[in-house]
C-alpha cells in the first residue's frame, strides 16, 4: 500500500519521481530569493555568509517542516478516502497513518539527499553528525502520528477539519523558525518559540547537518516524551471514534 500511495502521486506525470526532486529545489529558490536577495536578511550578523548557506540553512528547516505539514494536512482525507475499508471489509484503519508517514518519510529522504549533495558542492564535505538526523526527527514522527489519527479521525464527523489544518500549518511555518534562527528574536518571544516542538525540531537538525555539532539531548528527550503522549492520545481518539465511522459515512 506504501508502494502504491508513492506510484499514485506521480501518475500519469511524464518525469515521475523526479518531481520529488523538483518540487523542493524550485520552493528553495524561491524562499531564498525572497529573502536572502529582496530583505537581503542574514542567518548570523559578523559572519560572511553567501546565499548558498543562507539557502542550505533554509532548506533544512523546509524538510522538517514538510515531514509535519504533509502528514497533517493529509489526516482529513485518510479516512473519507478510503471509505470501502471502512464499510466493506475488516481492516486496521489505524495503518493508514502509518503509510501516510512511510510516503512522507520517502519523500523527505529524496530532499535531504538534494541538501547533502549541496552542502557537499558547497562545503566539500559533510560533518559526521549527519548520521544522527534520523535519531532528531524521529520525535517529530510521533507528533506527525499522533495528529494524523486524531485529525484523521475528527474528519469524518467534522468535515471543515479539512479547511483549518491548511491555515494551521501556514501559521506554524512562520512560527517554526524556518526562516530565522531562534536567537534573532527578542527574547520575550524566544521562550514561546522555543515551546514549539517543530522549532525545537528544526534547530537540531540544523546542527546535525549543517554545524557538524551534537544535538541538545535534553530538549531532543523532552520532545520525544511528550511526542509519545500525543501520539499515545492520538491513538486513543482513534480508536475511540472508529465505532461511529460506518455509521457516519
Amino acid at each position: 500500500m506504501l508502494k502504491r500511495d508513492i506510484a499514485q502521486r506521480y501518475q500519469g506525470s511524464i518525469i515521475g519521481v523526479a518531481w520529488s526532486f523538483i518540487t523542493p529545489l524550485l520552493m528553495l529558490l524561491v524562499y531564498t530569493f525572497v529573502f536572502s536577495v529582496v530583505f537581503k536578511a542574514r542567518w548570523e550578523e559578523n559572519i560572511q555568509e553567501s546565499k548558498i548557506d543562507f539557502a542550505l540553512l533554509l532548506f533544512v528547516g523546509m524538510i522538517v517542516f514538510g515531514v509535519f505539514s504533509e502528514m497533517v494536512n493529509r489526516a482529513p482525507s485518510l479516512i473519507l478516502s478510503n471509505i470501502s475499508y471502512v464499510k466493506k471489509v475488516v481492516f486496521p484503519l489505524e495503518i493508514l497513518t502509518w503509510i501516510c508517514l512511510g510516503s512522507v518519510i520517502f519523500h523527505s529522504a529524496v530532499s535531504v539527499i538534494v541538501l547533502l549533495v549541496l552542502q557537499l558542492v558547497n562545503n566539500f564535505f559533510l560533518p559526521w553528525t549527519v548520521i544522527l538526523f534520523p535519531l532528531v526527527l524521529s520525535p517529530l514522527f510521533l507528533w506527525g502520528i499522533g495528529f494524523s489519527w486524531l485529525i484523521s479521525a475528527l474528519a469524518v464527523y467534522i468535515r471543515d477539519i479539512g479547511q483549518v489544518t491548511g491555515v494551521f500549518t501556514t501559521i506554524l511555518m512562520f512560527l517554526s523558525a524556518i526562516f530565522y534562527p531562534v536567537a534573532a528574536l527578542p527574547e520575550e518571544f524566544q521562550f514561546f518559540i522555543r515551546a514549539n516542538p517543530l522549532a525545537v525540531t528544526i534547530e537540531q537538525s540544523r546542527k546535525v547537518l549543517i554545524y557538524g555539532q551534537q544535538p541538545n539531548w535534553y530538549e531532543l528527550a523532552a520532545v520525544f516524551i511528550v511526542g509519545f503522549i500525543v501520539a499515545w492520545f492520538g491513538f486513543w481518539g482513534f480508536q475511540k471514534a472508529r465505532k461511529g465511522f460506518a455509521d457516519v459515512l
